[in-house]
């Protein structure tokens, strides 16, 4: 923000762990707002992700590349309508090379080939609870991007789901990529601050962009 007194700067929240403030400018956050937005239409659109044990999220997700549905990973929307999974962009994969370039080295980036997308939407009483993204067979960083609402991001550590953490605020175009000693640490969404999106963005929410390497083998 403008009327901040001191600019909010890059740092490593964890071993492996860096946040990076307005990473994405005010263009590329309003080209990729038009990207999830089509990317929610259905089929394979937005949807409400239901887990195992009979409840549900409160932040919706599409998928793509691969669709994940508690806990694994599957070329159709199972747990939807039964499409197959839209698929994921390469230039979606290129900026996520160089988020990780960009923040642990281009030694961390390149073996990564990025090839799963998971988009949340939250509003302003959706939360997530803090998990690991375990379901990959990729040690590969991922890497997270918001647009819109601010949040308070909590990035704890990869035994358990309580302290040690660090609550981090996350706000439209920062991005925030985890690997190495703290790929599989947990972590999650406390709260959502309504109202805070850049006014210009015209998002009334928050998106939360997260790109991994599946490391599945490539049908033939």
């Amino acid at each position: 923000m403008d009327t901040e007194l001191f600019p909010r700067e890059r740092a490593e929240i964890a071993p492996g762990a860096v946040h990076v403030p307005d990473w994405l400018d005010a263009t590329h956050q309003r080209e990729l707002l038009e990207a999830c937005r089509e990317w929610a239409r259905p089929p394979a659109g937005l949807r409400t992700v239901r887990t195992p044990g009979g409840g549900t999220m409160t932040a919706r997700q599409v998928c793509l590349g691969w669709h994940w549905y508690p806990y694994a990973y599957a070329r159709t929307v199972v747990d939807g309508d039964g499409t197959p999974v839209k698929p994921f962009p390469a230039w979606l994969g290129e900026l996520g090379r160089r988020a990780v370039t960009e923040t642990l080295g281009p030694e961390q980036a390149r073996p990564a080939d990025y090839d799963i997308a998971l988009i949340n939407f939250y509003d302003g009483d959706a939360r997530m609870g803090m998990h690991r993204d375990a379901d990959e067979k990729s040690d590969a960083p991922v890497v997270s991007l918001s647009l819109g609402d601010t949040c308070v991001f909590r990035f704890g550590n990869t035994e358990t789901r309580t302290r040690p953490y660090t609550d981090v605020e996350l706000r439209s175009g920062d991005l925030f990529v985890f690997g190495g000693p703290s790929r599989l640490a947990h972590h999650g969404v406390p709260r959502v601050c309504p109202g805070t999106a850049p006014a210009g963005l015209g998002l009334t929410g928050r998106l939360n962009v997260t790109l991994r390497v599946s490391g599945f083998p490539v049908a033939t």
